[in-house]
C-alpha cells in the first residue's frame, strides 16, 4: 500500500480548491470491487457486482476531514431522497490518522453524524487504492451497469451531482438552487490553509525545532505572521501530531477564517480556554480524537487565536478553517 501521507497531501491542497466539477468518466470504467474492508457498518458486506442494477455513490470520507464534514449533509441527504427510488450510497472511510482506524470512533461518528447508509472501513486503503483515488472527499457515481460514469472531488457542485444522480434514476433533473450550500466557506476569502502539528508537515510552525520529533521546550516569536502558529511550554513533536507534556502550555494562531478547529484528543478530558484577540471565546472541553470548532465568527479577516491548555496529556493534529 502507498503510505497515507501522500495522500494527504493532495488533501490539504483540496481544503482551498474544493470548487471542481462534476465531471464524467473519461471512459467506460468498470468500478473496482472493495478491498480488505475492516469492518462494514449499517450493512452486511457489499460487492459492487451484488450492487448492479443500482445506481451507486462512493463516498470517500474520513470523520476528522472537514472538508468531508461539510459534505456529508449533501450526501445524507441524497440517500434518504432516493434510497427507494433505486441509489445505493456506500461511504468508504479510508483514515489519515492512526486513530481513525479505530472501529469504536468510526461507529460514533456515524451515529454523530446521522450516517444511515453502508460505510465500509477501509484502515488499510485497499479500496482508496483500488480506485486510484487522491482526495477527501470523493464522490464517483456508477450507473446500473457497473459502469463509473462521473466523479467529483472536494466540496461544492451538489446540484450537478444531484441532477446525474436523477438522470440515472429517470427522474427530471432540478433547475433551482435548492442543493446550494448555503453554510459552504466562501473559498475566494478563505485566507488560511490545513496546518498540521507533527513535524512531517511542520512548515506553519513558527517554534524554533517543531519541525523535529523530540520532547522540547517551545517559545512562540513576538510577533507571529499570517498562517503560522507556536507552541508554548514543553512539547513532545511526533510525526504527526504535539503532545503537551508540561504542566501547562498554550497554542498561538494566526489566521484568516470565519471558522476554525481542530483535530485534537486528550487522556482525560481537558477544558481548553481559548482567546481571539485578546477576548474570550466559550471554553472547549476535548478527550475524543475528532474535530473540535474552537471559533465561530462573521467575517473573514484575520485574527490571532491563543489555547490555554491546563494539564498535559493533549495530542494536537490539525487545524482546519471555515
Amino acid at each position: 500500500m502507498r503510505h497515507p501521507f501522500r495522500h494527504a497531501l493532495l488533501a490539504c491542497v483540496l481544503a482551498l480548491t474544493a470548487l471542481g466539477v462534476v465531471r464524467p468518466a473519461t471512459a467506460a470504467q468498470t468500478a473496482p470491487e472493495f478491498a480488505d474492508i475492516a469492518a462494514w457498518h449499517n450493512s452486511k458486506p457489499l460487492t459492487m457486482r451484488q450492487l448492479r442494477g443500482k445506481v451507486v455513490l462512493i463516498d470517500f470520507w474520513a470523520y476528522s476531514c472537514i472538508n468531508c464534514l461539510r459534505t456529508l449533509p449533501h450526501v445524507t441527504r441524497w440517500y434518504d431522497q432516493y434510497k427507494d427510488k433505486g441509489l445505493v450510497v456506500v461511504g468508504v472511510h479510508s483514515p489519515e490518522f492512526p486513530f481513525e482506524k479505530q472501529e469504536g470512533n468510526v461507529r460514533d461518528a456515524i451515529a454523530r453524524y446521522g450516517i444511515h447508509y453502508p460505510v465500509a472501513q477501509d484502515n488499510d486503503l485497499a479500496t482508496w487504492d483500488a480506485w486510484s483515488n487522491q482526495y477527501w472527499p470523493a464522490e464517483y457515481l456508477v450507473d446500473q451497469r457497473g459502469n463509473v460514469i462521473a466523479h467529483h472531488f472536494g466540496e461544492g457542485n451538489y446540484l450537478e451531482m444531484e441532477n446525474a444522480i436523477r438522470t440515472l434514476l429517470g427522474l427530471p433533473r432540478l433547475t433551482d438552487a435548492a442543493a446550494a450550500d448555503k453554510d459552504a466557506p466562501d473559498f475566494t476569502q478563505l485566507g488560511s490553509p490545513e496546518m498540521y502539528f507533527g513535524a512531517d508537515r511542520s512548515q506553519n510552525n513558527a517554534s524554533a525545532g517543531g519541525d523535529r520529533t523530540g520532547t522540547g521546550d517551545f517559545t512562540a516569536p513576538s510577533r507571529l505572521d499570517l498562517n503560522r502558529f507556536a507552541l508554548v511550554g514543553r512539547w513532545e513533536i511526533g510525526r504527526q501530531n504535539a503532545s503537551l507534556v508540561g504542566p501547562s502550555g498554550e497554542i498561538r494562531l494566526h489566521f484568516k477564517a470565519k471558522k476554525v478547529h481542530i483535530v485534537a484528543s486528550a487522556n482525560d478530558p481537558v477544558t481548553l480556554e481559548v482567546l481571539v484577540d485578546g477576548k474570550p471565546q466559550a471554553p472547549v472541553t476535548v478527550q475524543k480524537s475528532m474535530l473540535y470548532t474552537l471559533y465561530s465568527g462573521e467575517d473573514y479577516k484575520d485574527h490571532v487565536l491563543t489555547i490555554r491548555v491546563p494539564k498535559a496529556n493533549f495530542h494536537a493534529f490539525t487545524f482546519t478553517f471555515g
